[in-house]
């Protein structure tokens, strides 16, 4: 089937506006977690008593709704999608108060809401929503609208970042942080105040390490391996240093018998173990070609909007690849995040597809938006 590019319909100024480069490398990303998820998911499943394929049932449902959201939302334009964001942003903010109330507790933290047999993580799809709402806010005062967008935005910030602390869930909160902070730094921010928000941000870290055991207890962990229980990076770095260059084959690695997250949070040790590095370098190659292509992207556009929204949601995109990767070969401390698109996860997975099909939307081709 062709789409001419007279054609005026929806689809058809969709099809010759989209970056279809940036959407196979997304739907390339998805296609691995599927094939990952059937390597590493089986034994998981077993380990507490589930169907071996239970795991892969559950994300062949979670892919097909994350394909359509992300293309449906790639369909609106800029102000459908900032609308869109708004209503996200407040459910989101509703249903993380219903967290620290009503929430399922997992190791002393309340981030989960069963919903019918779903476990929804709100704080997944606030990141992408506070991104795109709070852009909003920055380009507006920058465009000299009478409104505080500024302090409505770090209002807005604020508000999300305590009650990520009250869950408690500091990884997500330093994420929202500094993906709030890069789209303030771009929208203008003095230098003075970068030089506030580093103290700030040391401070909140220290804060972190004295108030919460939980953070001293990664910080130590990762700073000195013999000060705990290493267990998990440790069968990571066995399975990276099994798989080679090349790997041992599809279904062949034997470290995810015994690795809790391994179709998780630590998903890329199955792939290096079972695929290689080469497949892993693959993999970071993706990456990095979805967040460069993007800023190109942003190259050719002088909606301040758009600038600042897409920004946001390509550091937030990197930035959870990166703490993911990094926490699985032991180059940070870990931390519970997911690899976008790969890991196993219905909030993730539907969440990152909500916000790279807004950052398809914002980036498609249109007339008048090149510089």
């Amino acid at each position: 089937m062709s789409i001419a590019r007279t054609d005026n319909s929806t689809l058809g100024r969709w099809w010759w506006t989209v970056d279809k480069w940036t959407l196979v490398a997304l739907l390339a990303l998805a296609a691995m977690g599927v094939v990952l998820a059937m390597a590493a998911s089986p034994p998981v499943a077993e380990r507490i008593g589930l169907d071996p394929l239970h795991f892969v049932q559950r994300q062949a449902v979670y892919l097909p709704m994350a394909v359509v959201i992300m293309l449906g939302v790639s369909l609106m334009s800029p102000v459908g999608a900032r609308r869109l964001a708004i209503v996200v942003f407040l459910g989101a903010v509703v249903l993380l108060i219903m967290t620290l109330a009503v929430g399922t507790e997992i190791k002393g933290a309340r981030r989960w809401l069963n919903l019918s047999g779903f476990s929804l993580q709100p704080s997944e799809f606030v990141k992408p929503a506070l991104a795109v709402v709070c852009a909003w806010m920055f380009a507006a005062k920058r465009l000299g609208a009478e409104i505080p967008g500024n302090l409505i935005s770090f209002c807005l910030y604020a508000l999300v970042a305590a009650l990520l602390l009250l869950q408690p869930d500091v990884g997500q909160a330093l994420v929202v942080s500094a993906v709030w902070f890069s789209q303030w730094f771009l929208a203008g921010l003095p230098m003075i105040w970068v030089a506030v928000a580093c103290a700030v941000g040391i401070a909140g870290l220290t804060a972190a390490y004295f108030i919460s055991p939980h953070v001293a207890s990664r910080i130590d962990r990762f700073i000195d391996p013999a000060a705990g229980d290493n267990y998990q990076t440790d069968k990571a770095m066995e399975a990276f240093m099994n798989g080679g260059l090349w790997g041992r084959g599809p279904g062949e690695g034997t470290v995810k018998a015994n690795l809790p997250d391994a179709h998780a949070d630590f998903i890329l040790a199955v792939a290096g173990e079972e695929f290689g590095l080469i497949v892993c370098l693959v993999i970071v190659a993706i990456f990095a070609f979805v967040v460069l292509r993007g800023f190109a992207n942003l190259m050719r556009t002088t909606d301040l909007f758009v600038v600042i929204a897409s920004t946001g949601l390509l550091v937030q995109f990197a930035l959870q690849a990166l703490i993911n990767m990094g926490s699985t070969v032991s180059l940070m401390p870990t931390k519970g995040m997911t690899l976008p698109f790969i890991s196993y996860g219905g909030s993730s997975l539907l969440a990152l597809a909500f916000g790279m099909g807004i950052l398809l939307a914002l980036t498609r081709i249109r007339a008048g938006a090149t510089a």
